[in-house]
């Protein structure tokens, strides 16, 4: 008697739409776009910092019709190829512009395996590893920041989303009555937020967005370091309680994104505990800057926010998207964001653990495994080597600011505090100008230095050897540079002082 074939357990199961690959297929897809990635961070540092490419150019290249049938592997990867070196190139050691890392490359191969998992984190039940790695990673981002060992929260998209949620608990925890229902805020007394006149933006538009009003935003005016004048603030709050209003939160600053200013933390904490306020740290940017010793004082008092936000994906060189939010009370923002679940979501399994659920503390149900590219590049290059990181950064920016100030040609704007440094050209026959100037032609030689600048920055930007940004500093046009990348040395920003002063003649020659 013949041996019968045995069958396999999918036979009779095949569907002619599945988009499985075979074994050979699935070895080339990945060989191919792993061999890219590898030449593109072997090259990123001699691309352009942005192409040479005007809107819309890159879509015509590649064609815009929906394909109907697959393309060549080999086309489709020449494509990608396209595109990647036809970005802004944010990984360049010369990327200067906003405050954009190039993405570490232990986060990068992480991101390829969170993706390959594809977990929704909404609850330990829908991702059991993924939930329990992301609380690992919120507890030692608390650690890093020195904000504590053992705190709550999550990662989110980024820094804005991070403050919404601040916000909004802040707003349910000191309203009166059931607002995470009943919305009573809006026929209760007017309630007021409190920062400084350097606050992102993402805190008067997430007023917005939750219905208290951007007017409600209170911005306190900054002394010579850009730093919220505290005595400004308590008078700011006694007179909105004489006036009938309902203050409920101050926001400080851990790194401004214009100069990079810590507000004094301790100094805020002690208005916000004395008025009874809901304190909040917008550390999206510089809060991981207290990884650097030399630093790490201009942020004592952080451990006495009720919240804080950072973002990994800038000062942590981890790969976008990843922001987090800390609180100390679990219990709060749980009461905040309480609700009655659809049936469908109710978890019902027993122990603390396995109940977790992340909807209990933010907006998003549907979440990536954001916590894998962090987890993964903390455990490869371990937290000393990526605060070193840090260091240099900031060391870099106080290199900036000393060429700047022994420079006949250049001036400083502010302050450097942490790795941001703004400043701006001025040729010397506008320095000889203003010896004399009166206070009207003082005016009319800053708007000049403006529209000069604003030239210069231009030039600079389109010649695609370096890229920076600008900002507004007490009324002035600056250039910014901001320092968050691993890549930069001292030889880049010499070089990139050349290119200004290069781009400077060139506009004054015209």
């Amino acid at each position: 008697m013949t041996e019968q074939k045995r069958a396999s357990p999918r036979e009779g199961y095949d569907r002619h739409s599945s988009l499985d690959v075979p074994a050979d297929a699935l070895h080339d897809l990945a060989s191919r776009t792993v061999a890219l990635t590898t030449e593109y961070l072997n090259q990123i540092s001699e691309l352009p910092v942005f192409p040479d490419t005007a809107g819309g150019m890159l879509t015509r290249l590649l064609g815009t019709e929906l394909p109907v049938d697959p393309e060549p592997l080999e086309q489709l990867i020449e494509d990608c190829r396209r595109i990647m070196y036809g970005s802004r190139q944010n990984g360049h050691p010369r990327f200067f512009a906003y405050v954009a890392s190039p993405a570490n490359p232990a986060g990068i191969f992480a991101d390829l395996l969170a993706s390959a998992l594809n977990s929704s984190v909404t609850s330990w039940r829908s991702g059991p590893a993924a939930t329990e790695i992301e609380r690992l990673v919120v507890r030692w981002l608390g650690s890093l920041i020195g904000y504590g060992d053992d705190e709550h929260g999550l990662l989110t998209s980024g820094g804005s989303m991070a403050n919404l949620l601040a916000i909004l608990v802040a707003l349910r925890s000191r309203a009166k009555g059931n607002v995470a229902h009943d919305g009573l805020w809006r026929s209760n007394t007017p309630m007021v937020i409190y920062a400084s006149d350097q606050i992102h933006m993402s805190i008067p538009k997430a007023a917005d967005v939750l219905g208290i009003g951007r007017k409600q935003v209170r911005a306190i005016q900054t002394d010579e370091r850009f730093r919220i004048k505290v005595p400004e603030l308590q008078r700011a709050i006694e007179q909105d309680l004489q006036s009938g209003l309902a203050p409920f939160c101050v926001v400080a600053s851990a790194g401004t994104v214009n100069t990079g200013a810590v507000d004094s933390l301790q100094a805020v904490a002690d208005v916000a505990e004395e008025f009874g306020l809901w304190f909040h740290v917008d550390g999206a940017y510089g809060a991981l800057g207290a990884l650097d010793e030399t630093k790490r004082s201009l942020f004592r008092g952080i451990e006495r926010a009720d919240s804080v936000s950072l973002d990994p994906h800038k000062w942590l060189y981890t790969p976008v998207d990843c922001g987090c939010i800390l609180f100390h009370d679990e219990q709060i923002v749980r009461a905040a964001f309480s609700a009655n679940e659809a049936d469908y979501i109710k978890v019902l399994e027993g122990s603390q653990e396995e109940s977790f659920a992340f909807w209990d503390y933010g907006i998003e149900l549907s979440r990536r495994f954001r916590a894998l590219k962090v987890w993964f590049a903390v455990k490869y290059y371990g937290a000393r080597r990526l605060a070193e990181a840090i260091s240099d950064d900031n060391a870099l920016a106080q290199y900036l600011a000393e060429q700047i100030r022994v420079s006949e040609d250049l001036e400083l704007l502010a302050p450097v505090e942490l790795s941001i440094c703004c400043f701006r050209y001025v040729p010397r026959s506008i320095r000889e100008q203003r010896i004399s100037a009166s206070g009207a032609q003082q005016s009319e030689i800053n708007k000049s230095l403006d529209e000069l600048n604003t030239r210069v920055m231009l030039s600079v930007q389109r010649g695609g050897k370096a890229y920076l940004s600008n900002a507004t500093v007490r009324g002035q046009f600056a250039l910014r540079i901001c320092i968050v990348n691993f890549r930069t040395t001292r030889a880049d920003i010499d070089e990139t002082l050349n290119i200004i002063r290069a781009a400077a003649q060139a506009v004054e020659d015209s």
